[in-house]
């Protein structure tokens, strides 16, 4: 994607902040006994973070029923904002029935550790077959982005969320470069068109030439390979910044290249998925 760093809005118009402050974290911490509990799976940290740092801006947290009903069928959020690939938080029937629209929710990782909340508006169902079709464009189960969609619960929880603290990434806390920070690198580095580029696998020879036409064209380089969860068999994520080291280390100019990770999960959906990555 190209980028011009002379006051171009974020995608919705504003880049959304839903990291908690030091206020806010203490009081919800306080109430960390009290609340109903969510766990969330590896995509779904993904997801909260990608919300809390603007990532997925303009949306402030999981969508209700209206955004996902049109996104799926129409890939634009209901107020008519273009986007392709439902962001929602999906537990199962027994969980949803213990939660009260109007509660705030405990939002637990993977290991059972309190990393967020989610202010509960609505429960909605939904039609995993339908989203299948649209976003994948099949219903096979093998699809690894569908093989996902099925496995995960029936309903949807919606509502906005905070993350409690945006903590250094285990494996590459020095590429963790959230949206505000790189629009300010940008500036810094006096780079007025950026050619962004994203991709979650190793950088290969085709990569490579495309990366050095934009080069030629534009005044920086913004490297975002996706860390996010993949499927298994997928190449590990350090190799593929290893790839993307070496490349600066030996042949990229470095003051015009930016190198910075895209905590996002990697859906699978092809066409759609590449329109929510610009």
């Amino acid at each position: 994607m190209s980028y011009h760093s002379d006051g171009i809005a974020p995608h919705g118009g504003q880049l959304v902040n839903r990291i908690a402050t030091p206020e806010q974290r203490q009081v919800f911490l306080s109430k960390a006994d009290f609340l109903p509990r969510v766990q969330l799976d590896e995509r779904a940290v993904s997801d909260l973070q990608m919300i809390a740092i603007g990532g997925f801006s303009p949306l402030t947290g999981f969508m209700n029923q209206e955004d996902y009903n049109r996104v799926v069928a129409q890939m634009r959020l209901a107020n008519g904002t273009a986007w392709s690939i439902p962001i929602t938080l999906s537990v199962h029937e027994k969980v949803a029935a213990s939660l009260k629209e109007g509660d705030l929710i405990r939002l637990d990782n993977p290991a059972g550790r309190y990393i967020g909340v989610l202010e509960l508006t609505q429960k909605y169902h939904y039609d995993k077959t339908r989203e299948a079709v649209h976003v994948y464009r099949t219903n096979d189960s093998k699809h690894p982005g569908v093989q996902v969609l099925y496995n995960q619960g029936s309903v949807h929880l919606a509502g906005d969320v905070w993350l409690l603290e945006r903590e250094p990434h285990p494996l590459f806390p020095k590429y963790q470069v959230d949206p505000a920070e790189s629009r300010q690198l940008f500036k810094e580095l006096g780079w007025k068109t950026i050619v962004g580029f994203q991709t979650r696998n190793p950088i290969h020879r085709a990569h490579e030439y495309i990366q050095k036409c934009a080069l030629e064209i534009v005044d920086g380089l913004f490297l975002h390979p996706l860390v996010g969860a993949t499927k298994e068999d997928d190449i590990p994520a350090d190799v593929r910044m290893r790839c993307y080291e070496i490349l600066l280390e030996k042949y990229y100019p470095h003051n015009r290249v930016l190198l910075a990770i895209n905590p996002s999960a990697m859906r699978y959906a092809g066409p759609r998925e590449a329109i929510s990555m610009l």
